[in-house]
């Protein structure tokens, strides 16, 4: 049994079975639960009655919301930058080990799975994925960027879905995570409770979850993704904004409210992101979580983080003032130091 009660890890029949407990927080995840997950990973990696991982959220409205960004703040503000990177850097190196990991990992998402829950989820084995689904990546809306190894998984999705995602924060719903591959089997709400007790049971998996497999119905992105793909193969944020509204004088509505929703934004987030995504697709997994760990690293000095979550977590109003405020003050060098590297003894090591 774990040590907190804000996620709840115990060995279960044949599972290892994690339970994210902080409901009223949409199960955002601390440093303390990050730790928790990774003692109890390694332990059930060698225990050998221990066949599969089960990863559940408390409640009825998320799976897991992210990481606490707005304690994450709180210490930037209190000058207590290594405690917040800290976070980061065991996030990352969780992610990493879920990546890799020897069992069959399933993750049971029935509700909010966004930033720091995609990151517990996207890499395992299994997404079983409900009707209460709702999957998004909105970090470019705070001035941060798509992390928790957003790197090497966007760049994978096929027509440039995940850099649509990415730039823009769009919330996916069944169907569409279906679609795109966020999702491996999407199953009624209802027998997420039945799943769970089988996987406990030891049965085998891809039986449990092909049995409870339903339609997730029509995707609403569907018949958007060529327009998708054409828009956002462009060779820079500028260039898809220009497609997008060229799309937009031809009667697409889609367009038309895509390239407005990204112009909301932090230009810098945009642009770090774009080029994020762009290295990503040649990286190995390793090397994307220890470029992620560079960009935050910086990130975290920057105004837009903190105004971004100023906007929307503290004050609330939703009002953002971005500083450079447009695309064309975004400077090639501003975005370039995120991406260089820090001092030997900074890098992320994945262990």
């Amino acid at each position: 049994m774990s040590a907190t009660d804000d996620v709840i890890c115990e060995r279960l029949g044949a599972a290892g079975v994690v339970t994210l407990n902080r409901p009223s927080a949409l199960n955002a995840l601390t440093l303390g639960m990050v730790r928790e997950m990774r003692k109890a990973l390694d332990a059930w990696a060698a225990d050998p009655s221990v066949t599969r991982i089960v990863v559940t959220g408390a409640g009825e409205k998320a799976f897991c919301a992210g990481g606490d960004v707005r304690r994450l703040h709180e210490l930037r503000r209190a000058g207590q930058m290594a405690e917040a990177l800290t976070f980061w850097r065991e996030e990352y190196q969780l992610n990493a080990l879920i990546k890799r990991y020897p069992k069959p990992y399933v993750s049971l998402i029935d509700g909010i799975c966004m930033g720091g829950g995609v990151g517990l989820s996207l890499h395992g084995t299994y997404r079983v994925a409900g009707g209460r689904y709702l999957f998004a990546m909105p970090e470019v809306s705070i001035g941060f960027f798509p992390d928790v190894g957003g790197t090497y998984a966007l760049p994978r999705l096929a027509h440039r879905a995940g850099l649509y995602l990415a730039l823009t924060g769009e919330r996916v719903r069944l169907a569409d995570g279906a679609l795109l591959g966020l999702v491996t089997h999407a199953v009624a709400s209802e027998a997420m409770l039945q799943i769970r007790d089988a996987l406990i049971a030891g049965g085998p998996i891809d039986d449990i979850l092909a049995k409870q497999r339903v339609d997730p119905g029509l995707a609403p992105l569907q018949p958007h993704l060529p327009l998708i793909e054409k828009c956002f193969s462009g060779e820079s944020v500028p260039a898809i904004l220009a497609r997008l509204d060229e799309a937009a004088k031809a009667g697409s509505e889609f367009a038309a409210k895509t390239a407005a929703t990204m112009r909301t934004k932090s230009p810098t987030s945009l642009c770090i992101t774009f080029e994020q995504v762009r290295r990503g697709g040649s990286l190995t997994f390793d090397e994307a979580m220890k470029t992620e760990f560079r960009i935050v690293t910086r990130i975290f000095d920057d105004h837009d983080f903190y105004e971004g979550v100023r906007a929307a977590l503290i004050d609330k109003d939703g009002s953002p003032l971005w500083e450079p405020a447009t695309l064309d003050a975004v400077e090639p060098e501003m975005v370039e130091r995120h991406f260089a590297p820090l001092d030997p003894g900074e890098e992320l090591k994945v262990i």
